[in-house]
């Protein structure tokens, strides 16, 4: 390679939700990952098949590190001052949200995957009152009736 292109390359190789950014966002993303942990959880507890349960533990942490990036994505781009305005403890629920997938990473403890879904409802309440779907998402067409 041309040594003035290996100084101009980028040193390293970042991710992003997205790199426009599209302004698409929706909690939904999270929830239907901390779902997925959740009967994860339940499908482990019941079986007795330790080839099975190991399968299930490497998929629901690689889930409860996808729920944490839809919160963090969230939490750093969707949300704006004016939504801390009207939700003072906005910061907190998300950073909660966030510890709290980790936490899932590391248990098979259903009570702790219900506790990630409520956060990410409150989440979600916070998202709707603050414009959701009507300033984040595509409307879709209505039916011609």
């Amino acid at each position: 390679m041309n040594p003035v292109l290996r100084a101009l390359a980028p040193r390293r190789t970042v991710h992003a939700h997205c790199d426009i950014p599209c302004g698409v966002y929706d909690p939904q993303q999270a929830r239907i990952e901390a779902e997925s942990c959740y009967r994860i959880i339940e499908k482990y507890q019941a079986s007795e098949d330790e080839v099975f349960r190991g399968r299930c533990l490497h998929v629901k942490e690689e889930r409860a590190e996808l729920t944490k990036h839809h919160i963090d994505v969230m939490w750093h781009d969707y949300f704006k001052p004016e939504h801390v305005e009207k939700f003072p403890d906005l910061h907190d629920v998300c950073w909660k949200a966030s510890k709290q997938a980790s936490q899932v990473k590391r248990t098979v403890d259903i009570a702790e995957a219900q506790k990630l879904l409520d956060l990410i409802d409150r989440i979600d309440v916070m998202w709707r009152e603050t414009g959701g779907a009507t300033t984040t998402r595509m409307q879709q067409l209505q039916p011609v009736g």
